[in-house]
């Protein structure tokens, strides 16, 4: 089984920090491979149009992100970058 998460924090995916599935605003599941490639490459494509900048990690981390979309911490009173992270899981 194969899935592709959306999960929008104000860190990279590929921290995946204590309760970073509490940012997941979308996850999709596959049970085959290609039709999973093709939903991540659709959603990577529309990302691309969306978002100037884009990083990316071992082949299945995605970040997206505008320098216009920040949010405000409190605690360390400062403005922190909103991201946007595609990962493509592989489930056994």
């Amino acid at each position: 089984m194969y899935e592709v998460i959306y999960m929008k924090a104000d860190y990279e995916p590929w921290w995946a920090f204590e309760g970073w599935e509490d940012h997941i605003l979308e996850r999709v599941s596959f049970e085959k491979e290609e039709d999973a490639r093709l939903y991540l490459d659709n959603r990577l494509t529309e990302f691309r149009r969306k978002f100037p900048k884009e990083e990316s990690r071992e082949d299945k981390f995605w970040a997206f992100w505008s320098v216009k979309e920040q949010c405000y911490c409190e605690s360390c009173e400062d403005d922190l970058q909103i991201f946007h992270g595609i990962i493509w899981k592989t489930i056994e």
